[in-house]
């Protein structure tokens, strides 16, 4: 087969859609003209004046007759150009475009244009190869080496189109290396859909519906053209095919972006930059891809950031992320994932959202694996830190902070805001739950509040918990709390060199009693861990006692806090009625969808209806997930409510109850504003972070006074507006 074909010259801009793909009445410019939808009557023929004054510009036709104007046209401001086959121009004036200190005069020059619409008051200069592209109007294009539409684009989704073989389709290999959870991407896919897919691969019938739901979201017709929505800029970059555009985009030294949609409107405006390149992908809303970035089969999220030439491939970085440097490979990332360090590497992971890897940190190894098929699996608020080593396959509980160290061997975490420590002197794996409770309050509230902030989004498609304190963290913690009564219990018999076989639930109740009692029954025990470590090493757990009551504390301000948020909403109701309207079983099986929580029955009453075919779109499957949404509010509060009588289990549950468990929550969020406050003065007393300033004045210049701090002040706030509310529910209850 010819490397280099021939065919007669003046078919160049011609037969772009092949005959057998034509429908029949149909031209090769049918589906063209329905992208373009322009009123009949809208073009017309260029006057032999305007062809004289074309020509005598250095301007060259195969065809004068394929050029299409519009009544407002200026033949003078188009110079030295080839066109080939059907361009039609819009209205063109003696005016310059502006964007920013940037100047440029509409027309066109120095290009060579092929079957192309070109909008209103257009700059087009130095495009050496510009076809099958519709360009919105005020758009400025100029020093552009490539810019062309196949006629089977499919702008980065994965669908195949007449004619091609399923071979071609373009897919996500997310989670695992080995392609076992592929995904079609497709514009407008959001974290859900994608975790859904990817995680129940047994149900095949719901795979099958999917796969059908995405071809059929999408024409499979072939001779679409590339689009460039209005007011863009496209400037100083070397191959742009088969891309899809948005308005408002601003493109600046790409070398490369190939079969994209990149989504972009006045309001979020999306924007990429020098030496980046872009394969088989689509970028949401509001993006920012900078300085030599590498991203080839992905998805970017809504309102994220790609910088600095990081490297993202066959993954899905969900909203509200920024990634720097790195390297991502095979990945499934819910919202607000920040990334930023030069040597940090991240493949094959499921990570849930609000996480964050430091600098060093290598999440992810195949190296003590016979295949490339292991993965890693981290609830919310997943921290590595500096110079972190984890080997597949990990399963990690909400808000698990590794400390640094290589960790030897497969790991299972489930207890919740924990710290990890790979003591190398002891040979053990040491966990202390609940540390971010204990010891390290300032940052849990702050990435709360911090995450919440950032989310600039105005399209908002994926919903997004971002409380620490949730469904899921709540029922992690439940466990977690069994686990240390189970461990601790064991712990008490060794010592005591008692070696009677006990049940789990005499385990539990002697554990639980040791916790509860003075301290003194627990001081010097150790506690290990089962089952989180895949070696013969202990598993030491640290501060067993506090972090049981650090969780003990969590789950009860959760419960009263949403207990509150009922309350308020409805103004008529008393304790009788917030218990008759939230009474119920506690609901342990929650699923985190993308950053959205739902129960694990309604997310199979989500699945029977797609395989169903009740559900028959993704827009429709979308509404779903906003209905739970919507029905969040309360689930929750009805699930605070069972928490707080699990917990506490009381004997009577009353109205005066109910004000002793409002009066512990009032201790407890004053516990966190002192312990805020606490844990980050330690910052300020640090000695040895004094040593950088010449004087305390220097320091304060620098990092202010803690008391002025705007996060300890705004929970100063807090604190006192949430005792405020507790006083007058109370009020109100009695």
């Amino acid at each position: 087969m010819d490397n280099v074909g021939i065919m007669q010259a003046d078919l160049m801009g011609k037969n772009f859609i092949a005959a057998p793909y034509i429908p029949k009445g149909k031209d090769e410019y049918y589906l063209r003209n329905q992208q373009l939808n322009k009123p009949e009557g809208y073009w017309r023929h260029l006057k032999s004046s305007e062809i004289e004054e074309l020509v005598k510009n250095a301007n060259t036709c195969d065809d004068w007759d394929l050029i299409l104007v519009t009544e407002e046209f200026k033949a003078s401001m188009i110079k030295n150009c080839e066109f080939f086959g059907l361009v039609r121009i819009g209205k063109l004036r003696n005016i310059t475009l502006l964007h920013h200190d940037l100047q440029m005069p509409a027309g066109i020059t120095n290009s060579r244009i092929i079957a192309c619409d070109i909008g209103d008051d257009v700059a087009i200069h130095n495009v050496r190869y510009l076809a099958h592209y519709i360009i919105g109007d005020r758009s400025m294009l100029f020093n552009i080496d490539e810019m062309h539409t196949t006629n089977h684009a499919k702008f980065g989704n994965g669908i195949v189109k007449e004619g091609e073989e399923e071979k071609v389709r373009t897919l996500l290999l997310l989670m695992n290396e080995t392609g076992s959870r592929s995904v079609m991407p497709f514009d407008g896919m959001i974290t859900a859909d994608a975790y859904i897919w990817a995680k129940y691969r047994d149900d095949k019938k719901l795979l099958e519906k999917l796969g059908a739901i995405t071809q059929k979201s999408f024409d499979d017709r072939r001779g679409f053209y590339g689009t460039v929505g209005e007011q863009c800029v496209v400037k100083n970059s070397m191959i742009i095919k088969d891309v899809k555009i948005g308005s408002h985009c601003y493109i600046k030294g790409a070398n490369k972006l190939k079969n994209l949609t990149i989504n972009s409107t006045m309001d979020e405006p999306t924007q990429i930059g020098e030496g980046v390149e872009l394969v088989n992908g689509i970028i949401g809303y509001g993006c920012h891809i900078f300085y030599g970035c590498k991203a080839i089969r992905f998805i970017m999220g809504n309102n994220s950031n790609l910088k600095y030439g990081a490297r993202l491939l066959n993954s899905f970085m969900g909203d509200n992320s920024t990634v720097s440097c790195c390297e991502m490979l095979n990945n499934l990332i819910f919202p607000a994932h920040e990334q930023h360090h030069n040597n940090s590497f991240l493949i094959a992971s499921l990570l849930m959202g609000q996480t964050n890897l430091a600098a060093g940190a290598t999440i992810g190894s195949n190296h003590n694996s016979r295949s490339n098929d292991g993965e890693i699996q981290a609830g919310r608020g997943f921290w590595p830190g500096l110079c972190s080593s984890v080997k597949h396959s990990c399963r990690f509980s909400s808000f698990t902070l590794l400390s640094k160290g290589d960790y030897p061997a497969e790991l299972d975490i489930p207890l919740p805001f924990s710290l990890l420590n790979n003591n190398t002197t002891l040979d053990h794996l040491e966990v202390m739950p609940a540390y971010w409770w204990l010891h390290n309050m300032f940052a849990l509230a702050r990435n709360s509040w911090k995450y919440q902030t950032r989310d600039k989004r105005l399209t908002k498609v994926q919903n997004i918990e971002f409380d620490p304190l949730a469904p899921d963290t709540v029922e992690e913690m439940f466990q977690a709390r069994k686990l240390l009564e189970l461990w601790t219990a064991k712990a008490w018999l060794r010592q005591n060199n008692d070696a009677g076989a006990k049940s789990s639930t005499r385990l539990q109740e002697l554990g639980r009693s040791l916790l509860n009692d003075n301290k003194e029954k627990t001081a010097g025990l150790q506690v290990l861990g089962e089952n989180m470590e895949k070696s013969r090493r202990k598993v030491t757990i640290l501060k067993a006692r506090d972090g049981y009551h650090a969780y003990g504390q969590m789950l009860l301000y959760y419960a009263v806090k949403n207990l509150l948020d009922f309350l308020e909403a409805n103004p008529q109701a008393n304790f009788a009625i917030m218990q008759e309207a939230l009474a119920g079983k506690r609901i342990i099986d929650w699923v985190n969808i993308g950053g959205q929580l739902v129960t694990e029955k309604d997310l199979a009453d989500i699945t029977y209806r797609i395989k169903s075919a009740k559900l028959k779109t993704w827009d429709e499957i979308h509404y779903a997930y906003t209905e739970l949404w919507f029905k969040y509010p309360i689930d929750k509060q009805k699930h605070a409510f069972a928490t707080l009588l699990d917990l506490t289990a009381p004997e009577k549950v009353t109205a005066e109850w109910f004000a002793q468990m409002l009066d512990e929550a009032v201790k407890i969020q004053k516990y966190v504003c002192e312990q805020i406050y606490i844990s980050r003065k330690k910052d300020y007393d640090n000695e040895f972070r004094k040593n950088t300033y010449r004087n305390e004045q220097e320091q304060q210049a620098c990092i202010g006074l803690i008391d002025e701090n705007s996060f300890i002040v705004q929970i100063k706030q807090e604190t006192e507006l949430f005792t405020k509310r507790i006083n007058t529910i109370k009020k109100r209850l009695a």
